[in-house]
């Protein structure tokens, strides 16, 4: 696991090690040089002609010792320093002093005609919460359309750091080599766009740096695969848990496949499918190794229900069931009568958007998985709105419902109430297809019935579903990436693991 902090964390945390531990804020300033300049020969970046453009903060220091590292190293380098030097920050103006101690020339606008083989963006760092225009978009602008590798240092100018907004423009990265953590921004959209490919350096700051401040964002790594535990081999279908799956209205059949089927991939033992009549044959044909119960689509028996119900290890409930009359019927009898995790999917979240205070009542942990467009119908805010503050959204509704809550996006946000927040950096938009959420809620309910966590069953269950696609998106591709993709994809990963723990 890894942690992603937002711009008051990173300032917090460069604090923390200048104040408490006493190390200067110029060391840590050379130290983030030096690795950015490792870090462009590893990746083999052509340094032969560099323009650096640099702001007069620490971000425009760290790029003026670059431009130093380099200079010496024999590269041909272009300083561009736009604003007036007596206004820069300590640690900046020190730099500059430096490198005119090298006489290296300094100039307030890129040269007209000049061709370079990197361009470097350090004019603006994680501390940038205005819109870039006037003088700094032009700059910026002209930047983007030069031909060359194009490098950002921490973050690319005119993205948030906390939000990954777009501050009017933006420096489009082919790299950034960011510095102790990575940054939130970086990760969500559309500051992922912007980043290209993403490089975390150490250069002193570190979890002695937290003090009693712990980054308030983390995201699963493949190491965290090893919590998929290993099969013991005196075991039975019991062993591995009982999964409740009530999905499927008539029609609609494909959703209560895929997510038995996901299910089953992840390890379950044993699941039961509730589903309407009309989809025995089908889901006998697609999932024979479920146990199949099915009921009338105009009046489901309450009996029936509470009898699987109390059968379960775990229970997700809505995958296309629909919003009728029965539906209505099946949601509510889940919420009042189960005493085991619950996976809130689909159209069950539909239903509970009628009245979302249901969420309240159940003396159970609940687990809810909506996409954007089903949030908005939760909360009543619009879908742009949530897109733009997914972490916000999903901690305010994980924490006033009691629930944990798995915002989907193309960066899915997982928020345990008054716990951990986990940002998905998984998956790939080939996942942007027909019964990926089903597959998703049939593998998070895997993992509970095998004995997981809900705060552990609901993030790694996205990391799961999102590293399944990764690996299918290599053999298939992502435009013809399908939900059953995603389920080959997840016993990949689980052979791949268990040759691992092998090895």
């Amino acid at each position: 696991m890894k942690y992603l902090v937002n711009s008051r964390e990173m300032k917090l945390y460069d604090k923390n090690t200048t104040e408490h531990y006493k190390i200067p804020s110029i060391v840590l300033m050379e130290r983030a040089a030096v690795s950015f300049v490792e870090e462009l020969r590893r990746q083999r970046v052509d340094t032969s002609s560099v323009l650096l453009v640099c702001g007069s903060g620490n971000n425009g220091g760290d790029g003026l010792a670059i431009a130093r590292l380099l200079l010496l190293a024999g590269s041909k380098v272009t300083v561009v320093l736009l604003e007036d030097g007596k206004k820069a920050s300590p640690e900046n103006q020190l730099q500059q002093q430096i490198l005119d101690a090298y006489q290296c020339e300094r100039r307030t606008e890129i040269p007209a005609g000049e061709r370079y083989t990197a361009i470097i963006d350090a004019l603006f760092g994680v501390g940038l919460c205005r819109n870039l225009n006037g003088d700094y978009k032009s700059l910026i602008e002209q930047m983007n359309a030069l031909p060359g590798v194009k490098i950002a240092v921490d973050i690319p100018s005119g993205i948030s750091a906390d939000s990954g907004a777009l501050c009017g423009t933006a420096f489009r990265a082919d790299i950034t080599i960011t510095f102790a953590y990575e940054k939130i921004g970086l990760r969500l959209f559309p500051g992922a766009e912007f980043a290209g490919q993403i490089f975390v350096e150490e250069i002193g700051i570190e979890r002695h740096s937290w003090l009693d401040k712990e980054p308030f964002v983390c995201a699963m790594e493949d190491e965290d695969l090893a919590f998929l535990g290993e099969r013991i081999a005196y075991s039975n279908k019991g062993t591995y848990g009982k999964l409740l799956v009530i999905a499927g209205g008539i029609n609609m059949a494909g959703a209560a496949s895929l997510s038995a089927k996901a299910a089953y991939a992840a390890g379950c033992g044993l699941v039961r499918v509730v589903t309407p009549e009309e989809n025995r044959v089908i889901l006998q044909s697609t999932v024979p190794e479920a146990i199949l119960s099915t009921y009338s689509a105009k009046n489901p028996e309450e009996a029936c229900l509470i009898e699987a119900i109390n059968w379960s290890d775990a229970i997700v409930c809505g995958p296309g069931i629909g919003t009728s009359r029965a539906a209505e019927q099946i949601v509510s009898c889940v919420l009042k009568n189960s005493s085991v995790p619950v996976v809130l999917d689909a159209d069950a979240l539909n239903v509970i958007a009628k009245d979302v205070s249901r969420l309240l009542r159940p003396h159970t942990e609940l687990i809810v998985t909506p996409h954007l467009g089903e949030m908005s119908r939760l909360t009543g805010d619009s879908v742009s709105y949530l897109a733009s503050r997914l972490l916000d959204a999903a901690g305010e509704f994980a924490r006033q419902y009691h629930v944990i809550c798995v915002l989907k996006d193309a960066r899915a946000v997982t928020s345990i109430p008054y716990g951990r927040t986990y940002l998905n950096v998984s998956g790939n938009p080939g996942m942007a297809t027909a019964g990926s959420g089903d597959v998703l809620s049939g593998i998070i309910g895997s993992l509970l019935v095998q004995g997981m966590q809900p705060k552990e069953a609901a993030p790694l269950g996205v990391f799961l579903h999102g590293r399944a696609g990764d690996v299918m998106a290599e053999q298939v591709g992502k435009r013809g990436l399908v939900a059953t993709d995603l389920i080959e994809g997840i016993r990949k990963l689980g052979k791949k693991e268990e040759m691992r723990k092998k090895s």
